[in-house]
């Protein structure tokens, strides 16, 4: 196998439901790459990894016609197992990899939701104390000013003082931030997939998605490439779904998730 089609193995491993007669990245001018899967001869979805060769045509659903999630997961099992049998050499995550996909996250604040996508924020023991002598004081109003509105904002400036009730605010705030990236993540129709195949299925909790080794080249693309352009990838390609501009919600959301799930790793970026 050579270097590049080992490259283009172990990028990733998700699905790609586009029909046509071979592999193919090379793009026009300003048109963005895609890969390209054998047709079935039956008008069956076909669907495939990333990879460009592994592929399984999905008998008695045709062309443009949607999977229920129990079949996505069923038939995204079989290619992962399929791709993983052929190379048994691949660098493949397997710390943060869960036994199997969780249930998306309800959007709905009253109703059953997932465990947290990540364990909430610790405050420091030093939290509004140690900053608490420099910036507005009580004396100068700021702070009664807030309890008076009794507004949910900080009450400290960015880089002087603020309180412990400030780091919690900012602290909740985040975690928010990424629970919204979990929902997507894990939510086909929120993806715009027109398969019913949502990122969790060939990731579970965002495992082998590697933010850590961003920015890297990437052979898909030709160019060095961001976490975000391989979101993208994978949202036009395997989930079959209109790509994201950068400022999105859901892209900004799905990024803080992502990097959120690899707390702790270190920065490796450029690395394959």
């Amino acid at each position: 196998m050579t270097y590049r089609k080992k490259l283009l193995t172990g990028l990733c491993a998700l699905l790609s439901g586009v029909g046509g007669a071979a592999l193919a990245t090379d793009s026009a001018p300003g048109e963005r790459p895609r890969h390209v899967l054998p047709p079935s001869k039956d008008g069956n979805l076909v669907l495939g990894l990333c990879d460009g060769e592994t592929s399984l045509e999905v008998k008695g659903v045709k062309e443009g016609e949607a999977l229920s999630r129990e079949q996505a997961l069923e038939v995204t099992s079989q290619l992962m197992k399929e791709w993983r049998r052929k190379n048994p050499d691949a660098r493949w995550d397997v710390v943060a990899q869960a036994p199997a996909p969780t249930p998306p996250p309800s959007p709905n604040p009253q109703g059953a939701r997932s465990p947290p996508a990540v364990p909430q924020t610790p405050q420091k023991p030093s939290a509004g104390k140690t900053n608490q002598a420099e910036g507005p004081t009580t004396s100068s109003g700021a702070k009664g000013v807030a309890e008076g509105k009794d507004a949910n904002v900080q009450t400290g400036h960015t880089y002087g003082a603020f309180s412990q009730r400030d780091e919690e605010i900012w602290a909740a705030s985040t975690q928010a931030f990424v629970e919204e990236g979990n929902r997507v993540f894990h939510d086909a129709e929120a993806l715009g997939s027109k398969v019913a195949v949502s990122c969790d299925m060939c990731h579970p909790d965002a495992a082998n998605t590697h933010p850590e080794t961003y920015p890297k080249y990437q052979v898909q693309f030709g160019r060095v490439a961001l976490l975000r352009d391989m979101i993208n990838w994978c949202i036009e390609n395997p989930v079959r779904g209109k790509p994201l501009a950068d400022d999105d919600p859901k892209m900004r959301a799905m990024e803080a998730y992502i990097y959120a799930k690899r707390k702790g790793v270190p920065l490796e970026f450029g690395k394959h």
